[in-house]
């Protein structure tokens, strides 16, 4: 009896106290868009990225980020070298050189490609058509992220049209995430 009470508690604890993101496929997020409109949040990441694990374990775990990205995004993890098939846009992305038991390094996936994702960890932005409206690359704490995160997900990002009107958003703008 003690030890069902505990199962039951250790998971209702689990529920009640875990800040996940609710990551989903590139074709879910596509699906899920085609019912109901709402940008994506891409992290482009690789299995044996360091940084990317950082990205993983500090930022997208932390309550602030979790919360801004369940509310304003679907947000998708995408293995910048793994084997998911999808349709976008017309073509079908897939990993045509994936090595399934290959450690390591793998061959780049073609929607990598096609997004021209350069380093990992990086995060694309898409807008509530499944259109691209910006990659950033790099590890970002939390407080980093939130500046991107609410440029894109208020629509500010569609007056800044250029890297003075960037720099006037940044200076103008009150971090509230803490990491």
């Amino acid at each position: 009896m003690k030890k069902i009470f505990f199962l039951v508690l250790s998971l209702f604890s689990v529920g009640l106290f875990a800040q996940e993101i609710k990551w989903m496929t590139m074709q879910e997020a596509l699906d899920a868009q085609a019912k109901k409109p709402k940008k994506i949040f891409m992290d482009v990441y690789t299995n044996w990225c360091g940084p990317c694990k950082m990205l993983d374990r500090n930022t997208f775990h932390n309550k602030d980020v979790v919360k801004y990205i369940n509310q304003n995004f679907y947000a998708v993890k995408f293995n910048a070298e793994g084997n998911e098939e999808f349709a976008y846009k017309g073509n079908t992305y897939t990993n045509p050189n994936y090595q399934p038991d290959r450690k390591g390094r793998n061959s780049q996936h073609m929607f990598a490609s096609a997004l021209k994702v350069r380093g990992c960890p990086s995060m694309v932005f898409f807008d509530e058509n499944a259109k691209m409206i910006c990659p950033i690359t790099g590890y970002y704490k939390a407080s980093d992220l939130e500046i991107y995160l609410k440029l894109i997900g208020t629509d500010d990002y569609k007056a800044v049209t250029s890297q003075r009107d960037f720099e006037q958003y940044q200076n103008d703008f009150q971090t509230t995430f803490v990491d």
